[in-house]
């Protein structure tokens, strides 16, 4: 992995839907709207619903958003109908015409969420429960990170629940629910399959989507100076992100 400040910006877009079959696959907070103190909080332009879809025509259908929101959350933030989509961190994959792609999601168990709520409580911790997650955050208490951390870790083990951590946040998930794992299953389906798949993000999570891509011959994007990283090129912040996807 390469340290992000090292690494090139990526080809123009336009040059690379020339040369082959493209397919994007986009993370959205921190690569297509800035990160917010709290998830509602979040400010999306007015008309990245319709900049979206027009992109998606350009690369024939072969765009998908790949997010750690549910799938509900994300729609109500942004419609993307039509859209294909991911949601809670690759759990629920949805074609652009809404059907499910892989085996159904699955929720975390009742216990899990009873108690993450109590923990939640007792650590001024704000908890965000979602349709196949949960999101422990800590934004606007970083120095709570590590309990957070420590506490989910505690959760995830009596009930076999993966972690992933984040920009101020700590998510449980069902194991094998990642962005890599909902990359893959997009490109065993048409439009996607035979492409060239390229990543965009900026967050741990996203280095998963990265790795599935460069698997099948693409690479990745990384927004930002995270380090390390998997990608190969680095766009420096959401404004470059909508320049060079030119939304």
């Amino acid at each position: 992995m390469d340290g992000a400040n090292d690494l090139p910006p990526p080809p123009p877009l336009a040059r690379l839907m020339d040369e082959c079959p493209l397919a994007l696959f986009l993370d959205f907070d921190g690569t297509l709207v800035e990160i917010a103190a709290t998830p509602g909080g979040i400010a999306v332009p007015r008309r990245l619903a319709d900049s979206l879809q027009m992109l998606g025509q350009r690369l024939d259908g072969r765009l998908a958003l790949v997010t750690g929101r549910s799938l509900e959350d994300l729609a109500g933030h942004c419609p993307v109908d039509g859209l294909a989509c991911a949601g809670s961190h690759g759990a629920a994959r949805r074609a652009a015409d809404g059907r499910e792609l892989g085996e159904a999601a699955r929720t975390l168990p009742q216990a899990a969420f009873d108690a993450l709520h109590r923990g939640a409580h007792e650590l001024g911790l704000a908890l965000e429960t979602k349709t196949h997650g949960a999101a422990l955050h800590f934004r606007s208490a970083p120095a709570k990170g590590e309990q957070a951390l420590a506490f989910a870790r505690e959760v995830a083990g009596d009930h076999d629940l993966a972690v992933k951590r984040g920009k101020g946040v700590v998510e449980l998930t069902q194991p094998g629910a990642d962005k890599g794992g909902a990359v893959r299953e997009f490109l065993r389906h048409r439009p996607f399959a035979g492409s060239l798949p390229v990543f965009i993000g900026d967050d741990v999570t996203d280095e998963d989507g990265m790795a599935a891509c460069a698997e099948a011959g693409g690479f990745g994007i990384i927004v930002g100076d995270r380090t390390p990283t998997a990608a190969r090129y680095r766009l420096p912040d959401v404004p470059s992100v909508y320049d060079w996807l030119d939304l």
